[in-house]
Formats: structure tokens, C-alpha cells, sequence
């Protein structure tokens, strides 16, 4: 994550988030948002911000964020 936040090629454990999840807003700048699957049920998902070199966790725990709502 600290080296390629955003690969350009996406694997299983680490892509982009589809559809609504695909962007979120932060401090009025549209970003990325990502998904790194850590082990078979742990994520961590962050927003990409490129021009800062920066990225910000949104969530990181047991299991999808839907599911645990």
C-alpha cells in the first residue's frame, strides 16, 4: 500500500472499489477509493489523493464494512 496505493494492475487483494463505492468525497476533492483484502475476511479501504501522495483509511477490520454496519 505504501508503494503502489493505486497498481495499475489490479489484483484480487488490492483494486479499486466498484460502482457507488468507486469514489468518495474528501474535504471537497473527489478520490479514488481502494480495497486491500488483508487475509480471507480482513479489509482495509483507503482513498487515493495522487497529487498529495496520500492516502486516507476509511476503514480497516474484520470482514466487509456492508456487513458490519
Amino acid at each position: 500500500m505504501r508503494r503502489h496505493p493505486t497498481p495499475i494492475a489490479q489484483s484480487l487483494r488490492q483494486h479499486r472499489l466498484h460502482y457507488d463505492l468507486a469514489q468518495r468525497t474528501l474535504k471537497g476533492q473527489i478520490l479514488d477509493h481502494w480495497q486491500i483484502e488483508v487475509t480471507g475476511s480482513g479489509r482495509i479501504w483507503y482513498l487515493a489523493d495522487q497529487d498529495k501522495m496520500t492516502i486516507w483509511i476509511d476503514y480497516a477490520g474484520p470482514g466487509h464494512p456492508k456487513a458490519t454496519e
